[in-house]
């Protein structure tokens, strides 16, 4: 039996490979209701024979660390999806994101009780990224809760 290799889609997730470091503007929310600026940095890996992303993320705020997250990116050729599974440091159960790569730019979303949240990443321009992430209580209306600009450090 031969062992499965990557495919096109698995090779796409590579363009996120890297240390990444970014300015960033958190808008007041239920988790943080005085919003501010933060400092994120993040660091993106290809595992498991090129399977999966591996996503760490930390955010610093006045000097220390506020919030990180850890996350695994894959894609799910039976559903033709990408699936990120979330993890943070805010100790709430892991979440699930479903979406697509469409050119330079990755949408994935989550829904669950209260609500949806989407995460935008559009790599429009070589060894920068934006970052948005919303919030809707119905998929319909989205209310920004994150976004950033970063590059590449590595």
């Amino acid at each position: 039996m031969e062992m499965p290799t990557p495919g096109a889609a698995h090779f796409k997730l590579e363009t996120l490979v890297g240390f990444w470091r970014g300015e960033e503007r958190v808008y007041p929310s239920p988790w943080d209701p005085r919003g501010g600026h933060a400092v994120g940095r993040v660091r993106n890996r290809m595992a498991l024979g090129g399977f999966v992303l591996i996503h760490d993320y930390e955010q610093e705020r006045n000097g220390k660390i506020a919030f990180q997250g850890h996350a695994v990116i894959r894609w799910d050729a039976a559903a033709e999806r990408y699936v990120l599974v979330w993890f943070d440091s805010m100790g709430m159960p892991p979440t699930e994101f479903i979406g697509d790569l469409e050119g330079d730019v990755l949408t994935l979303v989550s829904q669950d009780r209260q609500g949806w949240v989407r995460a935008v990443w559009d790599f429009g321009e070589q060894g920068r990224y934006s970052y948005l992430m919303e919030a809707s209580p119905n998929g319909e209306k989205w209310e920004p809760l994150m976004e950033g600009e970063y590059l590449r450090e590595g």
